[in-house]
């Protein structure tokens, strides 16, 4: 399984200019809320969550506002996006946010127990909407297993897209994989939960009439 993930990318490092702040979270709040691959595997706790590209992370922050008793794991590959992470963990004085910049198939394979996640999160990821690069949309068969391996009993695995056509192909690959089962009574997508926080990128889609698609699924 890790050897067909690894030759395909679902995602390409555009790095962008850091800020001052961002530069200086790096350099100052790195070594106490960052985590290497390397490291191992984290230590076990009740309830774990963790979202793959919480892109400048500011929903990710709310979340971990609002649930103070939960740990919640971010994984992110660009650089601007952990320095505004790291600074905003500093400026919330929290306690239960670390942080990865790296591969998430990497973080899961080595860094996560299995049976231990009580949530996985993936919003909007890149939906590689021309048919070429379809087959470097991170939802596919063997991530999904992957997933599953690393969920609880009863943890769920939370997507969100804001392109219909990637939102099918979620909801076809997720309804096909096994172990898990699909919180909406009719096989399809679901009403947006209230922890999610809604973005200001998804605030702007909405105003220009963009839909989203939220999909949970629960580990059977």
């Amino acid at each position: 399984m890790s050897k067909y993930m690894r030759q395909i990318k679902s995602f390409v490092k555009r790095e962008g200019r850091l800020t001052l702040g961002q530069q200086r979270a790096l350099e100052t709040l790195w070594p106490i809320y960052g985590r290497e691959v390397e490291q191992g595997y984290l230590p076990t706790v009740v309830d774990r969550v963790l979202e793959i590209g919480f892109g400048n992370g500011q929903s990710l922050l709310q979340m971990a506002v609002a649930a103070p008793s939960t740990q919640f794991i971010g994984v992110e590959v660009h650089r601007p996006g952990v320095g505004s992470l790291l600074m905003g963990i500093e400026q919330e004085g929290l306690q239960n946010v670390l942080v990865y910049q790296q591969d998430a198939l990497d973080v899961l394979q080595h860094c996560i127990e299995d049976d231990s996640l009580s949530r996985v999160q993936l919003y909007f990821p890149d939906p590689w909407p021309k048919k070429k690069h379809h087959k470097r949309r991170i939802v596919q068969p063997e991530f999904v297993a992957l997933v599953q391996q690393k969920l609880k009993h009863g943890g769920v695995f939370h997507l969100a897209t804001d392109w219909q056509a990637y939102a099918e192909h979620m909801l076809e690959v997720m309804s096909q994989a096994p172990g898990f089962i699909n919180f909406a009574e009719n096989g399809e997508f679901s009403t947006k939960p209230d922890f999610r926080p809604t973005t200001k990128f998804e605030m702007r889609g909405q105003r220009l009439g963009h839909g989203v698609w939220d999909l949970l699924f629960r580990k059977g």
